[in-house]
């Protein structure tokens, strides 16, 4: 099997065939498209979701905090607390565990989430560390994105920047290779994008605000995202591509790397379905907080499409991401 996700064809037929049982509390449940599930705690609803961190050796406490915080900020809820299980291989000393504890309690301060517990575990199960964390939070049942309201003409929204988390990655996993070809400036532009992976502020402000879906863009980039969108949604969706934003460094490094950056992972990007009306406040509160956010196409009867240089193109299922290509690179 391919490295990466499983393909939405298979995890339906094998994984989310199999769970049988339901029960009337469970609100949002395990499905192609939804980053989290939803529980209703009567008053409140709890929302959970839980992501591990396998495409990169570098960071990877910040990243895993922030990942299933995203996922819970797709249901526009507050993320409340984590649980960060840690599996090490024998080689792992003291530090590499600290290291990885010091960069989760950093995130956790900044994004306000408390590290409420988890597991710890030397193990030659694994040949490298992997960490795997689910994080719990809290929204109102009033706020919760409703799928069903959603019609033609909705506008298709992301945040931030196409690529983002696969850009950063990519800087500091092929530092070497990169250096000559792009230049240290750029090559610390691309790391830096780790500053942009949390999308909890997004999320809880169209919460509010009242939206009618949201998808935090992970695997699959920008184009698997839409994809799982119309899937999870039941409607088509049409995007132009002249339209997504990108970095410039981002493009540069795709291009000598040969991969589509529009398939790229692209944590710290949210793809948001709202009314026409509510496109403009929207914009206007996410600009406050310094956040970029356009408008890249909208929702339509059936078909989901990509426009590029005025020719229309079905968008194919996501596959494995791009960067796992991209980390193959050695020239």
């Amino acid at each position: 099997m391919e490295i990466g996700k499983l393909p939405n064809e298979v995890l339906e037929k094998i994984v989310l065939s199999n769970i049988k049982n339901k029960r009337d509390e469970v609100l949002v449940r395990a499905a192609v498209g939804e980053d989290s599930a939803v529980i209703d705690f009567d008053n409140d609803l709890c929302v959970i979701s839980t992501d591990p961190i396998t495409g990169t050796t570098k960071d990877i406490g910040k990243l895993a905090v922030h990942i299933s915080c995203n996922d819970v900020s797709t249901s526009g809820a507050e993320p409340i607390g984590v649980l960060i299980t840690i599996l090490a291989p024998p080689k792992t000393s003291e530090e590499d565990i600290e290291n990885i504890m010091k960069e989760a309690g950093e995130v956790a301060k900044e994004i306000n989430v408390e590290i409420m517990g988890g597991h710890t575990e030397i193990t030659d199960a694994v040949n490298r560390i992997v960490i795997s964390t689910t994080v719990i939070g809290k929204q109102s049942k009033e706020k919760l994105p409703n799928p069903r309201k959603i019609k033609i003409g909705d506008k298709v929204l992301i945040t931030k920047y196409a690529g983002i988390e696969g850009t950063s990655i990519i800087a500091k996993e092929l530092e070497k290779q990169l250096t000559d070809k792009i230049g240290k400036d750029k090559l610390n532009m691309a790391k830096s994008m780790d500053s942009m992976l949390s999308v909890v502020k997004e999320g809880t402000i169209c919460g509010q605000i009242g939206v009618r879906y949201m998808h935090d863009i992970t695997e699959g980039g920008v184009l698997g995202a839409v994809w799982e969108a119309s899937k999870a949604t039941g409607k088509g969706i049409k995007i132009i591509e002249e339209l997504i934003p990108v970095k410039d460094v981002t493009k540069e490094i795709a291009d000598i790397l040969s991969i589509d950056l529009y398939r790229l992972i692209s944590s710290g990007s949210m793809l948001i379905i709202a009314e026409d009306e509510k496109v403009s406040i929207i914009n206007e509160e996410l600009n406050k907080v310094g956040i970029k956010v356009t408008i890249i196409g909208e929702i339509i009867e059936k078909g989901i499409i990509l426009e590029k240089n005025g020719a229309n193109y079905d968008i194919e299922p996501p596959k494995s991401d791009e960067l796992y290509k991209a980390l193959l690179f050695t020239k």
